[in-house]
């Protein structure tokens, strides 16, 4: 993956025409095709000159690359892709996208940014909101995009289905608030709170039905709605305002203290903490696929429809169990191609071995990659082209131990072809020579190796061959009495038949062979694909398993503050009475069958 391990510099993603029109960029999309990995993607959004695209770099490992500016003009137009190695997990590749500042006054066109920041939204599986000064109602009426979600984002593509409210938590990414130039002190009531303990407290909703209270609690709910995972830092403003304008080319000695140290701790956790992007039912989005699903987006957005999670899924797992397919198809014809030369094989269950190993292999690379692939159709269909190939790898086989055997004879019986050509058998007693002639080219005949399955078929064609042969000498050998005639015909006759009766035994043999090999491929497909769902089950749990954990720790962080909660159509009113919900909660989990160890580990442990 060269192209994408070396890539220098940041790429537009999404171009932003005009301020109205959005356009998948080709080159990106080479780009992330090319990534067979999986993706952790965290995107950025917020209102323009916000310093967005210095956290970008700070995760890229840069000082350059997303355009800073210094001016109040957005320098970013549309959302920008950076492709890099990820830091800490080898086998994956971290995308880091930015995006245009929201509410730029010259667009005029706040649709797009309602766009662009459900793309931000759709693309990543760690979503960044940036904002200044202090988390108020100002702040919140800037992420009103938020409460527009639902009608910005299809989950299903049926209207009769209803979204529930868990499945966007799995689906979307986690939110993390940045609040930049930071000049108040993280108390309430006079005690100190730490960072997420404000961001929480500001989530807080309002009493009360009224349209004030509606339009203050909404943007809160959603963001507690939509999203699984919440996390705020705050930072100090970064130098002077004189300093800010060359802020990429200064060195972290020039930079304030608190706020390279803050820079340090947001660095630190979402590298570590953010997830690989994954898909519903837990399916982990590689670059090739990620490509595929901006394509989608932005061509319902362009079309004037609301993107749906759905029907991009559905295409992405065409596209995908498609490439699939055929990646698995040429899998098993490179694997078998490179055994050609080494045609024919020695038996039938040696070669039925040999498509078995490689067919294991194919459905590896098939399942590695397959998605979604519903009542096996793809599987289906692979087991059929594969069986096809094996049809034509078997013929080909055959083909080579018929073209070595019959090499083989004509080698051994060059004298005997001589002699018969020069009349040495037409003499008194010449059909004893013949007889110890064709026993000597056939016994050396046996017990050469790597004759292959045909061995039998073409010896019997070449005895039939030699069959008139062998009577003339019969006949034109005058020492033999008419009975001693008549009984070597029948015996010759008698090892024909002989050897007939062996070629049908082993014809028989290797029927049964195929008929086996089926029933052992069958099963193979099967027993790869449990294993398959077996993982997918475990991705899921594991899912649920962080959901839970994220819900439980928020119910009681309310309930720890002393406010009201209602979970589950329970209404607990203090810290006491939510630990005993969460314990009962675990135990029902358990007594389904889930496995709530890291959630009993993570929530319980708070008590």
């Amino acid at each position: 993956m060269p192209p994408v391990l070396s890539m220098p510099e940041p790429i537009c993603l999404i171009e932003n025409v005009d301020g109205n029109t959005l356009v998948f960029n080709k080159d990106a999309e080479k780009i992330l095709s090319e990534i067979s990995q999986p993706v952790v993607v965290i995107a950025i959004v917020g209102k323009y000159r916000t310093g967005k695209s210095y956290l970008m770099n700070k995760l890229a490992g840069k000082r350059t690359g997303f355009a800073l500016g210094s001016s109040i003009q957005s320098k970013t137009k549309g959302i920008w892709m950076w492709c890099v190695p990820h830091p800490q997990n080898p086998g994956q590749t971290l995308i880091l996208l930015d995006t245009e500042g929201l509410g730029d006054v010259e667009k005029g066109d706040c649709k797009n940014d309602a766009w662009i920041f459900s793309l931000a939204v759709l693309l990543s599986s760690a979503f960044v909101f940036n904002s200044l000064g202090t988390i108020d109602q100002q702040s919140m009426e800037q992420l009103h995009y938020v409460t527009e979600l639902t009608k910005l984002i299809k989950l299903k593509s049926s209207p009769e289905k209803k979204d529930e409210s868990g499945e966007y938590k799995r689906i979307f990414p986690s939110f993390t608030w940045c609040v930049r130039d930071f000049t108040l002190l993280l108390e309430k009531d006079g005690k100190p709170i730490t960072e997420d303990e404000y961001l929480m407290t500001s989530l807080e909703m309002k009493k009360g039905t009224d349209k004030k209270a509606k339009d203050y609690n909404l943007p809160r709910e959603c963001i507690l709605h939509f999203f699984h995972t919440h996390k705020c830092f705050v930072f100090d403003r970064p130098a002077s305002k004189k300093k800010l304008r060359v802020l990429e080319e200064l060195e972290e000695s020039e930079l304030e203290e608190e706020f390279v140290e803050q820079a340090t701790r947001f660095y630190s956790y979402m590298i570590a903490e953010s997830r690989v992007k994954t898909l519903a039912g837990g399916f982990e989005v590689t670059g090739r696929m990620l490509a595929v699903l901006a394509e989608s987006y932005v061509k319902a957005i362009q079309s004037g429809t609301v993107p749906c999670m759905e029907n991009a899924v559905l295409a992405l797992s065409q596209i995908e169990n498609t490439g699939a397919l055929q990646d698995a198809l040429s899998k098993y014809e490179r694997e078998m191609d490179n055994h050609v030369l080494r045609f024919p094989t020695e038996t039938q269950q040696e070669f039925l071995n040999l498509h078995m190993e490689r067919e294991k292999e194919a459905i590896k690379v098939f399942l590695g990659r397959s998605l979604n692939d519903k009542d096996q159709e793809y599987q289906h269909k692979l087991k059929k082209l594969i069986d096809n190939k094996m049809n034509e790898y078997s013929t080909k086989n055959e083909t080579a131990s018929r073209d070595f055997c019959r090499k083989l004879l004509r080698q051994l019986s060059l004298t005997m072809e001589d002699d018969i050509l020069a009349g040495k058998y037409s003499i008194p007693g010449g059909h004893k020579l013949y007889l110890m002639e064709k026993l000597k080219v056939m016994e050396a005949y046996n017990v050469t190796p790597g004759k292959g399955i045909k061995a039998l078929e073409v010896m019997q064609e070449y005895v039939s061959e030699k069959k008139d042969v062998e009577a003339a000498v019969i006949q034109a050998d005058n020492t033999l009495t008419e009975k001693e005639r008549q009984l070597a015909e029948e015996r010759a006759q008698a090892e024909n038949a002989e050897r007939e009766r062996a070629i049908m035994e082993q014809n028989n043999r290797n029927l049964q062979q195929r008929m086996d090999d089926q029933n052992r491929s069958f099963e193979q497909h099967k027993e790869m694909l449990m294993d398959k769902m077996e993982q997918e089950r475990k991705m899921m749990m594991q899912q649920n398993e962080l959901l839970i954990a994220q819900k439980l720790k928020v119910e009681y962080c309310r309930a720890a503050r002393g406010h009201e909660m209602f979970l589950g159509g329970a209404k607990l009113v203090s810290t006491i009475k939510c630990i005993r919900f969460i314990k009962w909660y675990c135990s029902c989990a358990i007594s389904r069958g889930l496995c709530i160890s890291s959630v009993s580990f993570s929530i319980l442990q708070a008590f």
